[in-house]
Parts: structure tokens; C-alpha cells; sequence
């Protein structure tokens, strides 16, 4: 009986054994072996840093706005009775053409009411001019004769003596006549008139149509002149002046025309730190309300050069080839476009990544395939 427990003791070891060494040479099998580590060498282009002077262009866009624009409204009331053209928009007047008229009947009978007054009073004091101020009857009697009811009423005589004063203006003279010139004025305001050539751009009132005080008509420019109004950084302003020539171009680009800096606004806009720089420019092509971009020559940067943006990394870093291997190494980034910067410390020589390389690190090998001058690829 031991010696059956014995052996199958022995036998019961020997299948632990086996098993063992089993599950080990199945393990052992199922290891698989790394493979050599292989160095991936990219292949790029370069390019050599050439410094040059940059010009910093600032871009810029607005509408443009007819520098002489007059928004006619009517200061009288009366019913709208003429116009020199049929009153639309797109009509052309000349200077001095009537661009409408109202209707002025009944202001004009007491226009001429009060000039028919002045007369009168005028004439009523001649009697007592012949005897107690005899030097002053003539240029009074020539007045008179000078005097029209229909046309606007003459300047009145220069009173030689305080004596003639106290007299014409104790008669009530003066005070009829300053009247009379008030009611005249008043009178031109029915009849407007064009101040230069143009062209209506809105008519808003129709002939017959009652005209109230206070009511807009329509809208009047000289289209031979515009302005474009934009903003820029505060940073610039100092850098462009008066008279300055600067591009305009449509945004399709397939026009252009050259304008010239006429004002440039002295308050800085405080929530954008920007301001007002306006551009006046005369072509016959253009238009109000036309958009346009500008291109503001605001300074050179001396010492530097142009790459796109997406070259850029962390915003103040560029790839650089040494050997054979990426380096990053640190710029001065001095201006920002949409596309491209200008940025300045790389010496002349130096070569630069001309495109992103996807994965880039510092440290990682490459080759060259090959590469050209910066100031080239600029476009500068």
C-alpha cells in the first residue's frame, strides 16, 4: 500500500512537471520579436534667408460715399409744382438748374404785401425829409425810384446824421424793411436749386405731391468725387500722412484705381484701438456704396523677411535645416497679414522649411531636395 502511494505520488509530480514545462514552451512560442528600429529620413525643400526691406501693407476695405452728397429736405409747405428734368433717380442736373420747386402763389402775395408797405412808409415820410432834413430827400427820392415791387428789394440809403437815424427808425422804417428781407428769404426757400453738377440719387416726392416742412425729398450727390472711409491699427496712424497715394481694388481684383489720403481722424476708437482714415478718390467708373479694399504703404521693416504663417509655430518659432536635422529655433514676429508674417532674427543664409512637414519635431533627420532664395519666394 506505501508503495503504491509512492508511485503514484512520483507519477502525480511528474504530470506537474510536464505541465509546467508545457505552459512555458507555449508562452515562450507566442513571444513575438521586435523588429529593428529603422530611422524614417523626409525628404523637403528649403529656403535661404536673404534680409531685405519688407514694406508693411496694411490691407483695408469700406464703402464708398460721394464727397459732396446733399439730402434734400423741404423747409416750406405747399404742393410740389416743378422740376427742371423729370424728378428720378438716376436724373442729371447742372449747377444751377431748379431740382424742384413748390408751389409759392400765396407766399409770394404777402411778399409783396410787405414791399408794397415798405413803399408806402418810405413814401409817407418824404414831406417831412423836404423840410426838416433837406440834404437826405434825394438819395431817399432816387430810392424810390429805384424801388420794384417785383424784384427783390434794394439796400437801404446810409443815414448821414443821428438826427435822419432817429427819425427813419422812429417811422418804422427799418424794422419794415429788415421784414420785408426776411419774408424774401424765406421766399427762396420754395425754389431749390442744384449747388453743382450731379446726379439724383433718390426721389422720394412726386409733382403734386403736398410737401410738409421738415419732409425729406430725395437725395443729391456730385458723382465725380468719392471717399472711402476705413480703419486701422492706432499703431500705424503715425506712419501715414496727408497726400499719400494708395491702392484701391475692387474684390473680384479685376479693377483698380489709385486714391489719396485726404484726412486722417485724431480720436482713436477705444474699443478697437483703431481709427478713421479716409481715401478720396475720382474715377468715372465708380459708384456710392461701391466696396473697395486699400492698400496702406505704412512703413519698411529693414532686416527681414516674408514666409506664409502656417511656417509659424507657437507664434514666435520657425523650422530651421543644420545638418541634416530640424532645429526650432526662436523669431521676432513684427507683422501679421492674413496669409504671411513678417518676421525678423534669422540670419542671412540660414535655411528655412519652404512648407510644413507633417510629424516635425526638433531633432528629426532630413533631406534636402531643394530649396531657393526667400526674398524670391516672398514677392517682395
Amino acid at each position: 500500500m506505501d508503495k503504491r502511494k509512492i508511485i503514484l505520488s512520483i507519477l502525480g509530480l511528474v504530470l506537474v512537471v510536464l505541465a509546467v514545462l508545457g505552459a512555458k514552451l507555449i508562452i515562450d512560442s507566442n513571444v513575438k520579436q521586435k523588429p529593428p528600429v529603422t530611422k524614417t529620413v523626409k525628404s523637403v525643400f528649403i529656403d535661404t534667408v536673404r534680409n531685405h526691406i519688407v514694406p508693411i501693407v496694411v490691407p483695408a476695405n469700406g464703402n464708398l460715399t460721394a464727397l459732396h452728397k446733399l439730402e434734400l429736405y423741404s423747409e416750406v409747405q405747399g404742393i410740389f409744382t416743378s422740376s427742371s428734368k423729370d424728378f428720378r433717380p438716376g436724373q442729371k442736373y447742372r449747377k444751377g438748374q431748379v431740382l424742384l420747386r413748390v408751389n409759392s402763389d400765396e407766399y409770394q402775395a404777402s411778399v409783396q404785401s410787405a414791399k408794397s408797405d415798405l413803399y408806402n412808409s418810405i413814401t409817407s415820410i418824404m414831406p417831412d425829409l423836404r423840410l426838416d432834413y433837406p440834404d437826405a430827400f434825394q438819395k431817399w427820392e432816387d430810392y424810390l425810384t429805384r424801388f420794384n415791387i417785383t424784384e427783390p428789394v434794394p439796400p437801404l440809403p446810409e443815414t448821414e446824421t443821428e438826427q435822419e437815424k432817429f427819425f427813419i427808425t422812429g417811422r418804422g422804417i427799418i424794422s419794415a424793411y429788415y421784414n420785408v428781407k426776411n419774408l424774401e428769404e424765406r421766399l427762396l426757400k420754395y425754389t431749390i436749386i442744384a449747388p453743382y453738377d450731379g446726379v439724383l440719387t433718390e426721389a422720394l416726392v412726386n409733382p403734386g405731391t403736398l410737401i410738409r416742412p421738415g419732409q425729406q425729398l430725395g437725395e443729391f450727390i456730385d458723382p465725380s468725387v468719392y471717399e472711402l472711409e476705413v480703419s486701422i491699427a492706432k499703431k500705424f496712424g503715425d506712419l501715414l500722412k496727408e497726400g499719400e497715394e494708395v491702392e484701391l481694388t475692387t474684390l473680384d481684383r479685376t479693377h483698380s484705381y489709385v486714391g489719396t489720403v485726404s484726412r486722417i481722424n485724431a480720436k482713436v476708437n477705444q474699443e478697437t484701438q483703431s481709427i478713421r482714415v479716409f481715401i478720396r478718390v475720382k474715377n468715372g467708373n465708380l459708384s456710392e456704396g461701391m466696396y473697395l479694399e486699400a492698400k496702406l504703404d505704412a512703413k519698411d521693416e529693414e532686416n527681414a523677411i516674408e514666409i506664409p504663417r502656417e511656417l509659424l509655430v507657437d507664434r514666435s518659432k520657425v523650422y530651421v535645416v543644420q545638418d541634416s536635422t530640424l532645429s526650432l529655433v526662436d523669431v521676432n514676429p513684427v507683422y501679421f497679414t492674413n496669409n504671411t508674417v513678417v518676421i525678423k532674427g534669422l540670419e542671412d543664409g540660414t535655411k528655412i522649411l519652404s512648407a510644413n512637414v507633417p510629424g516635425a519635431y526638433s531633432g528629426m533627420l532630413v533631406k534636402v531636395e531643394g530649396g531657393k532664395d526667400i526674398i524670391q519666394n516672398s514677392g517682395s
